[in-house]
């Protein structure tokens, strides 16, 4: 028995989407604001929420740089693609923010308001990494909000829906795990919205990867250059500067060359999954800009809980060698 089959071998349990909505009922509710990470999962949690809730996206946050429309506070908005740690603040993400499950760490409470699969399962990474969520944050969205709406998956949304966060290659790579998770979010059964998605029986390996390239050939399309970067809203640049944003009588807005390139891609997605892009629910100008600080430290005991003391407003271990974390120094984010 591998490594990964004895982690897997007791993990049998199941999620309970009626236990979550009654605990986060606002994740079902009709015509809530929301903030966006600016990346392909981020935009098709807005596109779908969008569409099957009226939700509208007043803002996108990127872990430097938040754009959140003028006159909104982030208290009244939902965070679509991370997890705030912020009681005041409503959140949905798949990140691994865990690190000892075995530490009490003090304000832990602080993700009370986030749905969190990582979480829910008690995984954390000086143990489970290897265990942790290796999908997207929009199939616990589908899961989620269709265990109470009928939502239709066409055949054109799968590559999309297997393309965001590189979901895909996860598959491949991480089959065992990624199949307890399906069973877990009960993606094997025929009445649940992820089941066309995984279980289908329409492409093979090969049609599958001849799907994923075409979809691959429009996304470079977008631009002339066939740069990478289409599937996503740059608003900072790697040192945390705002760029693609621009200041016009008090307030930013993104320009409209980055408008264009983003929209493209998400009338992209919107003809493959048919979930509409309503101009009228996104905003795309008269934002208030606020930036950050990102810091990185590597894991352990004692670094994780010098990182807790400073009150981070969000962070993720991209990998089991560091973890990315946002600081509010001038307790700006919540204003």
């Amino acid at each position: 028995m591998s490594r990964i089959q004895e982690l897997l071998k007791d993990k049998t349990d199941q999620i309970d989407y009626k236990k979550i909505i009654e605990k986060h009922p606002w994740i079902v509710q009709k015509n809530q604001n929301c903030i966006l990470s600016p990346d392909s999962d981020g935009l098709l949690c807005g596109l779908f929420m969008s569409t099957y809730l009226g939700w509208k996206i007043k803002g996108f946050y990127d872990g430097k740089i938040m754009l959140l429309e003028n006159g909104i506070s982030a208290k009244e908005c939902v965070f679509l693609d991370m997890e705030i740690f912020r009681k005041e603040i409503k959140s949905i993400g798949h990140h691994m923010v865990l690190f000892n499950k075995n530490k009490k760490y003090k304000n832990w409470d602080n993700f009370q308001n986030a749905i969190q699969p990582n979480i829910i399962r008690n995984y954390d990474c000086y143990k489970d990494f290897r265990l942790k969520y290796p999908l997207a944050t929009i199939h616990i969205l589908l899961g989620l909000v269709g265990s109470k709406v009928k939502i239709d998956i066409p055949i054109s949304a799968i590559c999309p829906l297997l393309y965001t966060d590189g979901v895909f290659k996860n598959l491949f790579n991480y089959p065992e795990n990624c199949l307890n998770w399906l069973k877990y979010l009960n993606a094997n059964k025929k009445g649940n919205s992820l089941h066309t998605i995984f279980f289908n029986k329409h492409y093979s390996v090969n049609s599958l990867m001849n799907a994923l390239n075409d979809f691959f050939e429009k996304i470079q399309s977008i631009t002339q250059n066939n740069k990478k970067g289409n599937d996503k809203i740059k608003i900072s640049d790697t040192k945390g500067k705002p760029i693609n944003i621009e200041k016009d009588n008090g307030t930013f807005s993104i320009t409209a060359s980055e408008q264009l390139k983003c929209i493209s891609f998400i009338s992209i997605l919107s003809d493959l999954t048919g979930w509409q892009y309503n101009q009228s629910n996104w905003v795309w100008n008269n934002f208030q800009l606020k930036q950050f600080n990102k810091e990185i430290i590597r894991p352990n005991n004692k670094n994780f809980v010098a990182m807790i003391r400073k009150k981070p407003i969000s962070w993720a271990m991209t990998s089991g060698l560091n973890i990315e974390y946002t600081l509010d120094p001038k307790n700006i984010f919540l204003k």
